[in-house]
């Protein structure tokens, strides 16, 4: 099983940035047009939050416990009952057990890579990357997020991002992990990106560039962005280069707007809402996703805390005893909050990592494991209190049929409203299918 180090952080360096391409600046999903989408569902189409447990939180732990092993394999935590008949959760998981009647457990996810890099590329788009390795940065190669691909079938010119990714880029210290915008779809698909921690007293809109150039100043350099492109455009006429000037523009527009500035205003909600998603960066998060999808967005990632807090090769329990109570705060109350404002029928929560950890615990931790992990579910049609699929005794690999990062793809953009065999362009103008996967559909039909 592969290691490597790891030295990881939030936020960007300007070289990340330009590594990136100043996505987060230049391309909010948001293009004029695009080519029809083939094969298009006529579903009404929904909303995604992705919460994203990035470096992949033990399965053990989580969702798929088995309190009736050795302590080599359950671990050091107990567990706790659940509203559903014979399902049980982490012990660190009580407020998400007493929700089990409102989501679905899948637990016959698996893939095969067992690195961080090629797994997240692959949970993100919903597609397998070759060639993908530790070390591979990001890449104008990547498959698309799930919501540069919506936004590329289903273009938007309201003044709404398609898809809002936060509260950090996942990064290996200068290396920035490929998948995570829209790739060999183009810069003018990329999601609008979230560089600050919500729970932050300072944290607002014009604080959230990756460039750091607040809102006054982006009007301000907006005249000079058109003389410097009417110059680069009398060099060049190419399609790429009209692209990114109509992406530049379609910025400007969205991070002026009052529209989106406004769910980013966190100080006008309720003291007693923050409270129930918690003062803590997962916590409000969560409730900036809920926010946001208010406000129209259709996708949201939320990657829940830097690359490091769920890579537990040792100290497995103690940091998991600190990181699940706010994990269990941030999804239970986002739950109950999408519930109680009627959104959960509209908007799909998976709460997912790259992959599970290690069946035995090793030097005090559990390693890398792809072959069997964990996933929730919840609305959008999904229907509650269901456990998809069974792991063996161990949690070491599915016992029934398994499910891919593809299937789990395919699903997202279903809720999405989305074909996921729909043919995209990539930069070449080559045709691509956006996604190989199908449909998880115990999810929805019971089938």
């Amino acid at each position: 099983m592969p290691t490597f180090p790891h030295t990881h952080r939030t936020g960007l360096t300007r070289r990340e940035a330009v590594q990136v391409g100043y996505s987060g600046l230049l391309g909010l999903g948001m293009a004029a047009s695009a080519p029809a989408q083939s094969g298009s569902s006529r579903r009404k189409p929904n909303s995604v939050i992705l919460v994203f447990l990035t470096g992949a939180a033990s399965q053990l732990e989580t969702f798929d416990p088995k309190p009736d092993n050795p302590a080599e394999i359950r671990g050091e935590f107990g567990t706790v009952a659940t509203p559903v008949a014979g399902v049980r959760l982490g012990e660190h998981l009580p407020l998400l057990a007493a929700r089990a009647n409102k989501y679905a457990l899948v637990r016959t996810l698996a893939h095969t890579d067992n690195n961080h890099t090629a797994a997240t590329h692959h949970l993100i788009t919903g597609a397998k990357q070759p060639g993908v390795r530790f070390d591979k940065p990001l890449s104008r190669d990547d498959y698309p997020v799930y919501g540069a691909g919506l936004a590329y079938l289903r273009p938007r010119s309201d003044g709404v991002p398609a898809a809002v990714t936060l509260p950090t880029f996942l990064a290996d210290g200068p290396l920035v992990w490929p998948g995570q915008h829209a790739g060999f779809l183009g810069p003018r698909y990329d999601p609008f990106q979230v560089t600050q921690d919500p729970n932050l007293q300072s944290f607002k809109l014009d604080n959230l560039r990756p460039t750091g150039i607040d809102v006054d100043q982006l009007r301000d350099r907006a005249a000079l962005l058109d003389a410097v492109n009417a110059q680069r455009r009398s060099m060049t006429a190419s399609a790429e280069g009209r692209r990114l000037s109509d992406s530049q523009q379609h910025a400007i527009t969205v991070l002026t707007s009052g529209r989106v500035a406004t769910a980013f205003e966190m100080e006008k909600e309720p003291a007693a809402t923050r409270d129930r998603y918690g003062r803590h960066s997962f916590g409000q998060s969560l409730l900036l996703a809920r926010r946001l999808v208010e406000s129209g967005v259709s996708v949201v990632q939320a990657n829940m805390g830097r690359v490091q807090n769920w890579d537990h090769h040792s100290n497995i329990f103690p940091t998991m005893r600190r990181l699940l109570p706010p994990l269990d705060a941030g999804v239970s109350a986002l739950l109950d909050d999408l519930g109680d404002r009627g959104l959960l029928e509209t908007t799909m929560v998976v709460v997912v990592g790259d992959f599970g950890r290690t069946p035995k615990v090793i030097n005090a931790g559990r390693d890398h494991w792809a072959p069997c992990f964990s996933a929730l579910f919840a609305g959008a049609g999904v229907r509650p209190g269901v456990v998809v699929g069974r792991s063996d005794k161990t949690s070491a690999y599915p016992a029934t049929t398994p499910y891919s990062p593809d299937d789990l793809g395919a699903t997202v953009y279903h809720a999405l409203g989305v074909d996921p065999h729909s043919e995209v362009r990539d930069r070449l103008d080559r045709p691509v299918q956006l996604n190989r996967g199908e449909v998880i559909q115990p999810l929805f039909t019971g089938a």
